[in-house]
């Protein structure tokens, strides 16, 4: 408006308007999301909100004048503007005030302890110097629009130099975003989880025992399963740990693990995690679990190990790497990698499974964490092995964008809530959170395939929502997880930026919460999937007791 470039400081410098709705949102910011969050991460998220509060209100005071609607007068605009800033500061000191008691409401469900303040001075410094940067950033983007606009009014009619500045300068933008920083951050990002990749920790040596992938009769080469590939093989359970615990005998797991440097291709590591297998007798178990990773390259320790356990040894798994980058990385950059390797690996191994006799074969099942499960997912249409299916599947912490996932939480039954869905009879498919219990469904069968979802209402690797800057998401809609917080309100374009920064700090929560997942809701998710012989209430109880500290420092 007109009125805004005259009379204070402020007003001259300043859009009021924006101000004023970037308070809005600054105070909004301040309620919870899924995840707790610290006073840095709230400073941050606080003043990246207060920026698009404040460039909301910006454009819409440029879209006023552009449609040339009527101004008010002085006298009026100055009544507005000091009503709405008593309005809005007092709407962000009582804000500022819950935010503690908010931030508890997720505390409390998550087991943590307490805070006593939110610390308003510190995320009040944090917020401003973050909304200044970025509405300097504004600014430099509008003196850009100004510059062209000026340029093409000699050629054009002043709207649609407007138009036309306007679309020009947010392409150069959009051009020197994605094309110099965002791609520059990528190739450095994925250069330093390449070389973090490569290095293998001194204290793993290279395996002795010739069944072990990396062992000098191996056909896996020690120094191209990197990192995570040597962890996967070498810190898993022993056949005298697994034993010991039984109070039987026990075998020793079969891990294999093709890396990326281990083939040229991911058609050749698929057949060559197929002759690994071949050669360490894997078809020869009860079972055998094709495991796709995450991004990196990782394999849940909570849910291979436990796995291990329950089938006393006599079980083999099977992973190939297709990325370096962490798993939201991956996805961005590489989002058909996960996808082509997942399909490569298991019609490999599919194919020669079923070439077998079926009383000698191995039950065969699929697994995957978070960006591993929607690739695990795209390995195989279900369709295509209706003829003779795998056995099971255990997908936990499922991302949003998994379609067969979308496709199953949208066709729920009626009486059962988003986040903890009932999908028909529960004949193929059950979901489990941290009540596992729910995964024994009064009168339901399991089919010849049995697949199970283990997801946690409050991760936000599954239930981040891009629709949620216009609307409510549906898993806010009625009951609540019983680990989101009742406190938890919907508001346009805050709660999607928050739910944004929790999918960013996804794995920051305590074990059993967000997205990391406990051993012991693994194991009952196990339990449903394979149903091992031998294992009691009891023996299930004094698993899950086995792997209470897991995790913890």
């Amino acid at each position: 408006m007109i009125l805004e470039k005259s009379g204070t400081w402020i007003e001259r410098n300043f859009s009021v308007v924006g101000l004023l709705v970037g308070s809005l949102f600054f105070a909004a910011s301040l309620t919870p999301s899924l995840l707790p969050r610290g006073y840095a991460m709230q400073g941050i998220l606080s003043g990246c909100l207060f920026a698009a509060g404040y460039g909301i209100g910006v454009l819409g005071s440029v879209l006023w004048r552009f449609l040339e609607l009527p101004q008010p007068s002085q006298r009026v605009w100055r009544n507005l503007v000091l009503i709405s800033a008593m309005v809005c500061a007092a709407v962000a000191f009582a804000f500022l005030w819950r935010a503690s008691g908010w931030q508890n409401s997720i505390r409390d469900l998550m087991h943590l302890e307490r805070v006593e303040t939110a610390r308003p001075y510190y995320v009040g410094m944090i917020a401003l110097a973050v909304a200044l940067v970025l509405i300097g950033l504004g600014r430099l983007f509008a003196f850009v629009f100004r510059l062209l606009t000026r340029w093409l009014d000699r050629f054009v009619p002043r709207r649609v130099a407007q138009v036309v500045g306007a679309a020009i300068a947010i392409w150069l933008f959009a051009l020197v975003i994605d094309g110099v920083i965002f791609r520059y951050a990528l190739r450095a990002a994925d250069s330093s989880f390449a070389r973090m990749d490569a290095l293998i920790d001194d204290g793993m040596e290279q395996p002795t025992d010739p069944l072990k992938t990396g062992s000098s009769q191996s056909l896996i080469d020690w120094d191209s399963v990197g990192r995570r590939g040597s962890e996967f093989i070498a810190n898993g359970p022993d056949k005298q740990e697994i034993a010991t615990f039984l109070g039987r005998p026990a075998l020793e797991p079969i891990r294999v693990y093709v890396g990326l440097r281990s083939a040229d291709t991911t058609k050749a590591q698929a057949r060559l995690a197929l002759e690994e297998l071949k050669r360490v007798g894997a078809f020869e178990r009860s079972a055998l679990v094709i495991a796709i990773p995450t991004g990196t390259g990782w394999l849940d320790p909570a849910g291979m190990d436990t796995l291990d356990y329950l089938h006393g040894g006599d079980v083999a798994s099977v992973a190939i790497q297709y990325s370096y980058l962490t798993s939201w990385l991956s996805l961005l950059v590489e989002p058909g990698y996960g996808a082509e390797a997942a399909q490569a690996l298991f019609a490999e191994v599919y194919d020669h499974w079923t070439s077998l006799p079926e009383d000698e074969r191995p039950k065969l099942y699929l697994y995957g964490l978070s960006l591993g499960a929607m690739n695990s997912q795209l390995s195989a249409e279900l369709f295509d092995v209706i003829g003779d299916p795998f056995d099971g599947a255990l997908w936990a912490g499922p991302p949003f964008t998994s379609r067969l996932w979308n496709h199953i939480t949208a066709s729920r039954n009626e009486d059962s809530p988003f986040w903890l869905p009932r999908y028909r009879d529960g004949s193929l498919f059950r979901f489990a959170n941290q009540q596992t219990e729910v995964l024994d469904i009064p009168g339901a069968e399991w089919g010849p395939m049995r697949i199970v979802y283990l997801q946690y209402g409050s991760d936000p690797v599954v239930f981040f929502d891009p629709y949620a800057a216009y609307r409510e998401p549906q898993w806010m809609r009625g009951e609540r997880g019983p680990d989101v917080s009742d406190e938890l309100r919907w508001y346009p374009i805050v709660t999607v930026l928050q739910l944004a920064l929790d999918l960013a700090m996804a794995t920051t929560s305590p074990i059993g919460y967000g997205h990391v997942y406990a051993p012991d809701h693994y194991i009952d998710a196990w339990m449903q999937v394979m149903q091992p012989d031998g294992w009691s209430a009891a023996d299930i109880a004094r698993l899950k007791e086995e792997f209470a500290d897991f995790g913890q420092n």
